[in-house]
């Protein structure tokens, strides 16, 4: 029950053995990590500026 901020439309590649075509956006400090989500509920396929 959560959206998060996806790059989607990428050129398929590999990760460990499976097949990815999108990445999601995090940022991390070198000791935590936090998926990037809007502050607010958004339309599916809003644009990341």
């Amino acid at each position: 029950n959560r959206y998060v901020a996806v790059i989607t439309n990428l050129e398929p590649k590999k990760l460990r053995g499976i097949e990815s075509q999108g990445m999601i956006l995090a940022a991390d400090d070198g000791k935590n990590v936090a998926l990037l989500t809007p502050e607010k509920e958004i339309k599916l396929g809003a644009k990341v500026r």
